[in-house]
């Protein structure tokens, strides 16, 4: 984000002032709509773009079965007529937001059509050229205006520059510390975030990653069907092997009871008598 922090932020009420004002009231400013949700610049790299998607992806895919959350990335969100007003149109890299219609088709997230609502949690893919920005404006931004919960960062290309801050009871963000595997709790979302070495669309890196709270990686879609996959040819292969093995043992009954009637037969004492 290039622009400078604006104060003029939307809140709930004055949402719901928009939506309520009779006619005979003064009725403040309606907000903007003519809205910017593409401003045509290329992300950093390759790497940021595929990070971003890993995010957004593997959380969807963690939530499969839940509607009540939106998470997006790289998209706009629009919080003031001043910002409108200054074409400052960035938005964070990765962002959730819980407790919201996940159905709902959004361009960006205009905060004045979502009931007043900021993200619980934010993630920036820095670089060097965005990393003092993404450390100082874009975190003072979260924490005095947004009010987001969990704010991080990390540059897809230093593995060692993972940081999160959480908001504090004091309105104010407070650094989060690492646990020994340099991992972070997000509280809103409930998972950890750390590191893992690994190739994602055919590009090796190190990449950050979801965890449970059990300290299981959060699977991609892909993974989760390669997982299933090879689970399902694990099986198939114990069971032709159980079956074989339950071959082989009929086959030896079969065998022991062949040199039984032969030894009968042999004694003169018909088997089928016995």
């Amino acid at each position: 984000m290039t622009a400078e922090i604006v104060t003029e932020a939307v809140s709930p009420t004055q949402t719901a002032d928009w939506q309520d004002a009779g006619p005979a009231e003064w009725e403040p400013p309606m907000p903007p709509t003519d809205l910017i949700f593409d401003d045509g610049e290329p992300l950093e790299s390759n790497r940021h773009r595929i990070a971003i998607n890993t995010l957004i992806d593997s959380l969807q895919y963690h939530r499969r079965e839940r509607n009540d959350y939106f998470a997006g990335g790289n998209m706009f969100i629009y919080y003031s007529s001043a910002q409108v007003r200054n074409r400052d149109f960035k938005g964070p890299d990765f962002f959730a937001v819980l407790n919201v219609d996940g159905t709902k088709e959004r361009q960006g997230w205009v905060v004045w059509e979502e009931g007043g609502r900021y993200p619980n949690a934010i993630i920036e893919l820095m670089s060097p050229s965005t990393a003092a920005v993404d450390l100082g404006l874009k975190k003072d931004l979260y924490e005095q205006i947004f009010r987001t919960a969990d704010y991080f960062v990390y540059d897809p290309f230093d593995p060692n520059s993972l940081q999160g801050w959480h908001l504090g009871t004091n309105r104010s963000y407070q650094q989060l510390a690492p646990d020994s595997r340099g991992w972070l709790w997000c509280q809103s979302l409930g998972l950890w975030l750390g590191t893992w070495d690994g190739i994602i669309q055919r590009e090796t890196a190190t990449w950050l990653r979801f965890y449970d709270d059990e300290e299981n990686l959060v699977l991609l879609p892909g993974e989760a069907a390669q997982l299933q996959a090879e689970q399902e040819r694990l099986y198939a292969q114990q069971e032709s092997q159980r079956a074989e093995q339950e071959s082989q043992r009929a086959e030896q009954e079969s065998q022991r009871a062949d040199r039984l009637a032969a030894r009968l037969r042999e004694l003169g004492i018909d088997p089928d008598s016995v």
